[in-house]
C-alpha cells in the first residue's frame, strides 16, 4: 500500500508497559505517515525515562497533548480510560484504547472489597460507562479504535478469510488465555483493575470469540451475530486456606479471581467457551479453535512452533528474549522470532492508522469493546449465582 502523504500525529497517554509497545507498533506502521508528537502522564518521573530514550516530547499536561495530537493512544490503567476517551472525543480527536475497555472499579472509597460487592451493581455501572462513551464517540468527528491485538493476530484473521471465503457457519469456539500470573501489583486490586483474570486476561479470547461470530454474521447475512446469555465460574484458587506456594506462580490477589470458564451462547444458537486463568506454568497460552460446519482451525497464537530452541544451561541465554512468561529460559523453548508479529501489535497500529488517513472501516471499534465488556460483567453476575445463564445486555453504538 502507498504511504499516505499527510502527516499523522500520534500522542501516547502512558508510560508504562502498553505505551512502549505501542510505541514500538507505530515505528511499523507503513501505510501512513506517522510521527509520534509526545507523550503524557502524571507519573513524571516514569514518563520522562519513557520519552528520553526515544527522544519524543514530554508534555505537561494532557490537554497540551491532545491539542498536538491527530490520534492519541491511551495506554492507562482501565479505571482512567471513560474520562481520557470523552475528553479526546470532545476535542474531535481519533482515539486508540487498550483494553479492558472500561468497567466498574468500586465506590472510590479505601474500604471497598471486590470479593462483597453485587455483582449486579457492578454491571449496571459498566453498562452506564459504555453508554456515556458512545454517546461521546456519537457526538465526535474521531472513532474509537478498540487496541485488541487478538483481532488482528495474523492466525486471526487467517480464520476470517476462512469463515468468508467458504461460507462457513461457526458452531463451537474454545478460547482462552492463561500464564502464571501478573507482575503488576495493581492486577490484584478490583478498584484498579475492574475485575480478575475474567476482565484482564479472558477480555482477549472473548473478544475473539465474539468478532468471529461478527465476521459470519456479516458474511453471511449483513448483520452481526451477537452474544446472547453467559454462565460463568470464578474462583480464587491462590487464595485458598490450603494454598501450597512454591514461588512459581503469582499470588498476590486481594480480591480477584485468578480462575474463570464462561460459556457464550450467541443470538443463532452457537456457542464459546472461554478460560482464563494465572495458574499455568511454563509461558502463555493463547489459543483459539473454531468448529465450523465446513472446517475446524486452532489458531495457536502463543505457543507456536515458528521456532523451537534447546538450551542446555540456563546462562546461555541470559540477554535472550525467549518468550513471554516463560519460567525458564533452560531445555526445549517454544521461542518467538517476533512476538509482536504472532501477536499483532503491529497489524492493529496498521489497521488504525489506515482508518485515520484515509478512513478505512474498524474491525475492532467501539460496538466490539461494548459486547465484551456487557458481557464480561453479565458473566460475574452469572459466577455470583454459582453459573446461572444470565441475559448479556445489547447496547447498540
Amino acid at each position: 500500500m502507498v504511504r499516505n502523504g499527510r502527516v499523522i500525529r500520534a500522542g501516547i497517554i502512558g508510560s508504562g508497559f502498553a505505551a512502549k509497545f505501542h510505541f514500538e507498533a507505530v515505528k511499523r506502521v507503513y501505510s501512513a505517515n506517522v510521527v509520534v508528537a509526545g507523550a503524557y502522564s502524571t507519573n513524571k518521573d516514569r514518563l520522562n525515562a519513557f520519552t528520553q530514550p526515544r527522544e519524543i516530547k514530554s508534555y505537561e499536561s494532557l490537554e497540551a497533548l491532545i491539542a498536538a495530537s491527530d490520534v492519541l493512544h491511551i495506554c492507562t490503567p482501565p479505571s482512567t480510560h471513560e474520562e481520557m476517551l470523552i475528553q479526546v472525543l470532545k476535542q474531535d480527536k481519533h482515539v486508540i484504547v487498550e483494553k479492558p475497555f472500561t468497567g466498574y472499579f468500586g465506590d472510590g472509597t479505601a474500604a471497598f472489597n471486590g470479593d462483597t460487592f453485587s455483582r449486579k451493581e457492578g454491571l449496571a455501572f459498566a453498562l452506564k460507562s459504555i453508554e456515556r462513551i458512545l454517546s461521546a464517540e456519537k457526538e465526535s468527528k474521531g472513532s474509537i479504535m478498540y487496541a485488541e491485538n487478538w483481532v488482528y493476530a495474523p492466525a486471526i484473521q487467517k480464520e476470517r478469510e476462512l469463515i468468508e471465503k467458504t461460507d462457513a457457519q461457526i458452531l463451537w469456539i474454545q478460547a482462552q488465555q492463561s500464564h502464571s500470573g501478573s507482575h503488576s501489583l495493581d492486577y490484584g486490586q478490583w478498584r484498579l483493575s475492574g475485575g480478575g483474570s475474567l476482565m484482564g486476561k479472558g477480555s482477549h479470547p472473548l473478544t475473539a470469540a465474539i468478532y468471529l461470530k461478527q465476521v459470519e454474521g456479516l458474511s453471511r447475512n449483513k448483520k452481526s451475530i451477537r452474544p446472547k446469555t453467559v454462565s460463568a465460574r470464578t474462583h480464587a484458587v491462590t487464595r485458598m486456606p490450603g494454598y501450597k506456594n512454591e514461588s512459581h506462580l503469582r499470588d498476590t490477589y486481594k480480591d480477584v479471581e485468578d480462575y474463570a470458564t464462561v460459556h457464550v451462547v450467541f443470538e443463532d444458537g452457537s456457542v464459546a467457551d472461554i478460560v482464563a486463568s494465572e495458574l499455568l506454568h511454563g509461558g502463555v497460552k493463547n489459543y483459539v479453535e473454531v468448529h465450523a460446519n465446513n472446517h475446524r482451525t486452532i489458531c495457536n497464537i502463543a505457543p507456536n512452533n515458528a521456532m523451537q530452541t534447546y538450551n542446555p544451561l540456563e546462562e546461555n541465554f541470559s540477554d535472550v528474549y525467549v518468550v513471554e512468561k516463560t519460567g525458564t529460559k533452560q531445555g526445549w523453548s517454544f521461542i518467538s522470532p517476533d512476538e509482536a508479529w504472532f501477536n499483532g501489535y503491529q497489524h492493529e497500529m496498521e489497521a488504525f492508522y489506515r482508518t485515520a488517513a484515509v478512513g478505512e472501516a474498524i474491525e475492532s471499534n467501539s460496538q466490539l469493546a461494548a459486547d465484551v465488556i456487557a458481557t464480561i460483567y453479565a458473566a460475574y453476575v452469572s459466577a455470583e449465582s454459582r453459573g446461572e445463564e444470565v441475559a448479556i445486555p445489547i447496547i447498540n453504538s
